[in-house]
């Protein structure tokens, strides 16, 4: 049975994790103090490294947390399709996945960490390695159930779909004045929408 101090350090720490993944998103890792943290959780400056050891491990448990999300969003795995003209409806949850999954607010944090990500010996390439690898694998399950045209395989439509969808993210919040997300994400599914299914069958 959870003891009250049990709650109460669980609640702190959801309150941190989610106070820092939103710095995060909008300043970057390196811009972000435990002080900024503290002003936007509530939780006092001292209890962040009592919680995550260090402003690494903060990090690492953030993302580990959006990972979860993500598994959360993903929850509908593909299907048999049972008759070809279910192909459609098929695609339809996926792409409709897809969509959800870009609006989170989990997408504009991995946008904005991505650069660190890259870095040699960075402490989260592992954790990115693993976001997107859940991401590719989770679509291509889906369009493998699809009638594909010859010569497109759902591996690399995967790869195209998935980073699209980054991309269209990183135009977004590089000039969010110029890019609509959403008709720049209708349109990505107008396109692979003819990829896969031209016939409309």
């Amino acid at each position: 049975m959870t003891t009250r101090r049990e709650q109460t350090s669980h609640e702190s720490s959801e309150l941190i994790l989610r106070a820092a993944a939103e710095l995060f998103a909008a300043k970057g890792y390196r811009q972000t103090t435990f002080a900024d943290v503290a002003e936007r959780s509530g939780i006092s400056r001292g209890s962040i490294p009592w919680h995550f050891g260090s402003k690494e491990g903060l990090l690492l448990a953030v993302l580990e947390r959006s990972m979860d999300l993500i598994r959360a969003e993903l929850i509908e795995e593909p299907g048999e399709l049972a008759a070809p003209e279910e192909a459609e409806a098929g695609f339809d949850r996926l792409m409709g996945g897809a969509d959800a999954l870009f609006a989170q607010p989990t997408t504009k944090l991995f946008v904005t960490l991505l650069v660190e990500a890259l870095e040699p010996g960075s402490p989260i390439h592992g954790r990115y390695v693993e976001i997107h690898n859940t991401l590719r694998d989770h679509c291509r399950r889906w369009l493998e159930r699809l009638p594909l045209p010859p010569g497109l395989s759902a591996e690399t439509l995967a790869v195209t779909i998935i980073g699209a969808g980054i991309g269209i993210h990183q135009q977004w919040l590089l000039a969010p004045d110029r890019v609509d997300p959403e008709q720049a994400l209708a349109a990505l599914r107008t396109l692979v929408t003819a990829a896969v299914l031209p016939t409309g069958e």
